[in-house]
C-alpha cells in the first residue's frame, strides 16, 4: 500500500480542483441513500479530503474518519473542523484499530485498492452494532472491464493507482460470508443517462 499512499499523497494538491465526475457523483450517491438516517457513531473509511465527512457529521453524535493518506487527510482537517469529527490515518488492509460500536460505516472509493475484500467485511462485522450498515460506493466493474482505473496528472505526467477488479458477486459474497444481508445496491450513471454504461455501483449492507 505504499505506492498507493504515496500517490495519493501527492493527488492531494489537485484533488478537490480538478474536475472528478467519480469523486461528484458518489458523493451524490452517499447523500442519496443515507440523508433520510441518523447514525450514533459512524466510521468513514477513505475519508480523504473530506467529500463526505462534514455531511456525515451533521447527521451523527460522532464520525471517526480515516484515510491511509496524511496529505489527503490534511485537506479535510483544513475544511472539516466539526467538533464530532476525529481523525486518523489507517489502513483497512491490516487488523483494525479505529473503534468498535458504530452504527454506520461508509466505504467510499477505496476497495478497489484493496485486493481481499473478505478482511474488510470481516473487520466491519467486528466493530458494527447488530443492525448496523456498511454503505460501499465504488468504480463500477464495467468501467474497470474497459481499463478504468483512479488516476491523475502530475506536472504533465499521468499517474495511475494500483487498482484490483472486483465483479459485482464479489462485493456480494465478502459480505454474505462475513455475517452481512444485501439492503439495497444501485447504480449510478453519468447525467442519469441510464442507457449507458453505470460510472458507479453501491450496496447498503446490513448486520
Amino acid at each position: 500500500m505504499s505506492s498507493t499512499r504515496k500517490l495519493y499523497d501527492e493527488w492531494s494538491a489537485t484533488y478537490d480542483a480538478v474536475a472528478n465526475p467519480t469523486r461528484d457523483l458518489e458523493k451524490r450517491a452517499c447523500e442519496s441513500l443515507l440523508g433520510q438516517h441518523s447514525f450514533e457513531r459512524v466510521l468513514e473509511l477513505g475519508g480523504g479530503t473530506g467529500k463526505n465527512t462534514g455531511w456525515l457529521a451533521e447527521r451523527s453524535r460522532e464520525v471517526v474518519s480515516v484515510d491511509l493518506s496524511s496529505e489527503m487527510q490534511a485537506v479535510a482537517r483544513e475544511k472539516v473542523t466539526a467538533a464530532n469529527v476525529e481523525f486518523r490515518i489507517g489502513d483497512v488492509t491490516d487488523v483494525w484499530n479505529f473503534g468498535n460500536v458504530f452504527d454506520l460505516i461508509t466505504c467510499s472509493l477505496r476497495l478497489e485498492h484493496v485486493e481481499d475484500l473478505v478482511h474488510v467485511f470481516r473487520e466491519a462485522a467486528g466493530v458494527l452494532v447488530r443492525g448496523g450498515r456498511i454503505y460501499v460506493c465504488e468504480l463500477h466493474p464495467f468501467k474497470q472491464y474497459g481499463g478504468s482505473k483512479a488516476r491523475f496528472e502530475a506536472g504533465g505526467v499521468e499517474k495511475i493507482l494500483e487498482c484490483f477488479t472486483h465483479h459485482l458477486s464479489d462485493y456480494i459474497n465478502a459480505a454474505l460470508i462475513s455475517g452481512f444481508a444485501i439492503e439495497r445496491i444501485d447504480e449510478w450513471f453519468d447525467g442519469y443517462d441510464r442507457s449507458s454504461t453505470p460510472r458507479l455501483v453501491s450496496f447498503v449492507f446490513k448486520k
